[in-house]
């Protein structure tokens, strides 16, 4: 009866309509809880209440935050695993559904099984095992502690009891004052936000940043919390100041500090490109989720546009030529070129001193678009960064066989091979006899469609060059030249 009081006078959603979410974090979390006998059926209940209320503010599922719950008894239980639930009206319906052990404490086996859940992960992703125990005979888990910090995951620790201050001390990750708490079971609620905070510390991600930045714009990217239909976001920017000795003249004009652009983007969204900002200037983005089925906390950023600069390209077959200015010796230290093929190519890196401006990177792959980032490290620390797309040119490749057939005396049959399908035409030119004045002979030429692999020359000059190339959309390729005696009817 006082079990059943305990977890019914708690109505999940009346408190999550006035509970903010904390779309602020991503990583995993896996409770780690005693059930076994030496807890009491209400202790284990305060202790269910107590992760339900710690738990309530996050955002929940991939790409947020995942929970699981492992439970101690004689042999480990998995209630239910990080990749279940990803609503918190079933994360907390699961809670109070949980179902006491009760048997021996064998946490060395518990962590055993831990170890398995939270290494399976990825690897980058945080993790947090938050151990909960009466503190009564946990048997020894230095090992297996030492084995999950190892690997990454910070062990936080609550007892409720009485338990060995020293190996809670060692299985909790640094700093011990925000990692272990010892607190009696009817006054845990206490703890509570300091906990939630700690957790947070560990996996609290950007959800709301800028991923590219020029002098008059800003992409801003953010991990969507809403769909389509469940709502829509409000962002609101506005220029703070402009850069302290700018003198860019555009820095000064349009920037009102205390008014605000606003734009209602779809549920579905997750970036959004501001322009028209100034150059060299300070701005404050604001991000907030509106939804009529949760409230969510508001994101903020803010950024510093580039201060006028500009980044050119000049590309070849394998080569692109950047640039950019104007150079500032005194505030950048270096800079730093970054380059790869779109849409996944390998990045490659080149370092140049604070007094260059352009470099030539070669190597590259014809027809293709590379996105180039020039970054800016300057001496206050920050970086700054401006990109380009540059497309390499197109290899037009020449023709594989050029042969020349006396026909006649004065005539010869040209003939050639194609190379490739998205051909234009050719075109043909020769040094043609004048009739006029045999001493002399003037240049003709013609374009013959891609489906044309011959022609009939005739009239030509003594020792005429004949000459073909192929035609394609981008421009003329190599063409092939012969030599051709048409009267003794001899090529070369």
């Amino acid at each position: 009866e006082e079990e059943q009081g305990v977890l019914s006078c708690f109505s999940p959603h009346v408190l999550s309509v006035f509970a903010p979410v904390l779309n602020c974090c991503e990583g995993d979390i896996l409770l780690l809880l005693d059930s076994s006998g030496s807890v009491s059926s209400y202790e284990f209940s305060r202790l269910l209440l107590f992760l339900t209320e710690l738990l309530r503010p996050f955002s929940l599922g991939e790409g947020h935050v995942r929970v699981g719950l492992l439970q101690v008894g004689t042999s480990p239980h998995l209630e239910f695993g990080l990749d279940v639930h990803d609503s918190q009206a079933n994360l907390q319906k699961a809670l109070r559904s949980t179902r006491q052990l009760q048997g021996d404490t064998n946490t060395e086996a518990a962590l055993r099984l831990a170890q398995q859940l939270l290494t399976r992960t990825e690897a980058e992703r945080p993790k947090v095992l938050l151990w909960l125990t009466d503190g009564v005979q946990p048997g020894d888990v230095d090992g297996p502690m030492s084995e999950l910090k190892r690997k990454g995951v910070a062990v936080l620790a609550v007892s409720t009891g009485h338990g060995n201050y020293q190996v809670l001390r060692r299985a909790v990750t640094p700093p011990t004052e925000s990692h272990l708490y010892f607190v009696d079971i009817d006054d845990i609620s206490i703890i509570t936000e300091d906990l939630r905070e700690a957790i947070i510390e560990i996996i609290r991600a950007e959800r709301l940043r800028v991923v590219h930045l020029s002098s008059h714009s800003a992409v801003l990217q953010w991990r969507p919390v809403l769909s389509a239909d469940s709502g829509y976001y409000e962002l609101r920017y506005s220029c703070v100041r402009r850069m302290e000795g700018s003198t860019h003249p555009d820095s000064v004009a349009g920037c009102s500090p205390g008014q605000y652009h606003k734009r209602t983007l779809p549920g579905d969204s997750s970036w959004e490109e501001l322009t028209n900002l100034q150059p060299d200037t300070t701005y404050t983005a604001s991000l907030s989720p509106e939804s009529n089925q949760e409230i969510f906390n508001t994101l903020t950023v803010s950024f510093t546009t580039l201060p006028g600069e500009r980044i050119y390209s000049m590309a070849l077959q394998n080569c692109v030529r950047v640039s950019w200015g104007p150079l500032q010796p005194a505030r950048v230290q270096r800079y730093t070129v970054e380059y790869g093929a779109i849409p996944r190519g390998r990045v490659h890196t080149v370092t140049l001193h604070s007094h260059q401006n352009s470099t030539l990177l070669t190597g590259l792959e014809p027809d293709t678009q590379y996105l180039v980032t020039v970054s800016a490290l300057h001496v206050t620390g920050k970086e700054r960064a401006m990109s380009v797309k540059a497309c390499t040119q197109e290899v037009l490749p020449a023709l594989v066989d050029l042969q020349l057939t006396p026909v006649g005396r004065e005539a010869m049959q040209v003939k050639w091979q194609g190379h490739r399908k998205d051909l234009r035409g050719y075109w043909l030119s020769w040094e043609k006899e004048n009739t006029q004045s045999s001493s002399k002979s003037s240049s003709s030429s013609m374009y013959l469609p891609p489906s044309s692999l011959s022609a009939q020359l005739t009239h030509l000059s003594l020792s005429s060059r004949v000459c073909v190339s192929p035609v394609y959309s981008s421009g003329r390729g190599d063409g092939i030249c012969c030599t051709a005696e048409a009267r003794t009817g001899w090529a070369s």
